[in-house]
Order: C-alpha cells, then structure tokens, then sequence
C-alpha cells in the first residue's frame, strides 16, 4: 500500500513537472481550449489532468474586483472637475466561457474601460457643479452611471454591482466662493450670536431698573404711609453712629436728632 501510495505521487509529480496537471483555487475557474474550441463548461476549484498538446486551460478570476478610472469631467457651467471613481464588477463563473468566446481575455482594456470613460463623459458632465459638491449629487451620478453600464453590459456577461465616486476635486474658482460662502455664514452666525446677547443683556438690565424703581416705589409708599420706617432707619442710625445723639421729641413724634461729634480734651 505505501509503495502504491509512493507511485501514485510520483506519476502526479511528473504530471505536474510536465504542465499536464492545474491548479484552479477557489474564486478562479479554468476556461478549457481545445484545439482552439472554447469550451462551454468550465473547470471548478482543484486538480485538473490536461493533455498540453491538444488542451490549454486559462484561469479567469471570477471574485468582486475594482476598476479606478480619473477623468476631467466638464459641468453644465463649463467648469472642469476631476472625479475618481470605483468601478465594483466581476465575471460570474457561469459567464467566464461566453466573456472568453465573445470578447476574449483582455475585456477589462476592450470593453469595460471604454464604456466606463463613456458613462462619465455621458452622466457626470450633464451636471452643474454644485451637484459634484453635495452628498446628494453624488450618490445621483453613481447611480445613473451604475445603471449606465448595466445596460451596456450585462448583456456581454459583465457584471457590474456599484459605483464609487472616491473623491471630487472640484474648480479653483468654485472651491474659492465655497470658502468665502462659508466664511460669510460664519460671520453671519457670529453676528447673530453678538445680537441675541445684546438683546439679553438689554433685557437684564431693563429687568434690574424694573427692580430698582419697584423698590422705590414700594419705600416711598412706606414713607407716605407709614412712619415706622424711618424710626427704625433711626435706630439703626444710633447703634452704628460713633456721634453724641441728643434726642428732642416732636408732636409726630418723631424726633429730631442733632449730632455732635466728641472731641477729645
């Protein structure tokens, strides 16, 4: 058994030696040519037997894969912005033998790139440049690229599944009037602010004179009415003073303070 085991690696050794054995990983499938016939079934993930003079197996990635395309795009201002932008696509496995046959291997370079520039040049430059600035603007273009080329080929076995605008680099002169636009809402804000305190602070102020006179008001009332204020102002007036007080009663009874300050000898 372990001699048989033994053989059987080394024939396999000398296949693989000899370029008559392939390995297809998962995310590939190998697309078979015999005798230059593309052949509609294609080979799965593992080990495949071929004969090199009558069988060539091509491996085609069949995973999600990126395109990046740069493009100077004019908007309907006749502005020049530059967009990069993501193209998601891939070859489903089912699709490798019809893209191989109808198209060939280089169908990035033949057919999805050229169609790619083309939807930029046909939905991007239909756009005003404020459209390129706003996040709304954006998801727009992709979309209507996306669907673009779709419809231009799905039909070829291309599967296209998003489109990513990375970044937008827009016009010298609009980024300038985007800066001074924000600048001036700044300010503006600023402005707002400084009014909004002033008017509060007025309005403290008001609310302190309101106090005051009120307190007046409520004294002066007091006064009129009622004497018994002032005879305690005039107690207090006693406890505090340092002054010799001489008290002389009056028929309000109220009475009639003079000082004099004591000198000392």
């Amino acid at each position: 058994m372990k001699k048989m085991t033994q053989l059987f690696l080394g024939i396999l050794c000398c296949f693989m030696l000899s370029g008559c054995v392939v390995q297809v990983e998962d995310g590939q499938v190998g697309v078979k040519n015999d005798f230059g016939h593309i052949r509609d079934e294609v080979l799965n993930a593992g080990w495949h037997f071929f004969v090199p003079a009558v069988t060539q197996i091509e491996l085609w990635n069949v995973k999600l894969q990126e395109l990046k395309e740069m493009a100077y795009v004019p908007s309907s201002e006749g502005l020049i912005s530059q967009l990069d932008i993501s193209i998601m696509y891939l070859v489903p496995a089912d699709k490798a033998s019809f893209v191989r046959k109808s198209i060939g291997p280089y169908y990035v370079s033949v057919v999805l790139e050229p169609y790619v520039r083309e939807a930029i040049r046909n939905v991007a430059s239909g756009y005003a440049v404020k459209a390129l600035y706003s996040e709304a603007g954006r998801k727009d273009i992709g979309k209507n690229i996306l669907d673009f080329l779709k419809g231009k080929l799905d039909s070829k076995g291309i599967i296209i599944q998003d489109v990513l605008l990375r970044d937008v680099k827009l016009p010298p002169s609009f980024s300038q009037s985007i800066e001074l636009k924000l600048k001036a809402e700044q300010e503006a804000l600023q402005k707002e602010f400084e009014l909004q305190k002033a008017k509060k602070d007025a309005e403290i102020e008001v609310a302190k004179a309101e106090g005051v006179a009120k307190a007046n008001q409520i004294i002066g009332d007091s006064l009129k009415s009622n004497d018994s204020y002032l005879k305690y102002l005039w107690i207090r007036g006693l406890k505090d003073t340092k002054n010799q007080v001489i008290y002389v009663p009056t028929e309000t009874g109220l009475p009639i303070l003079e000082a004099s300050r004591n000198q000392s000898k």
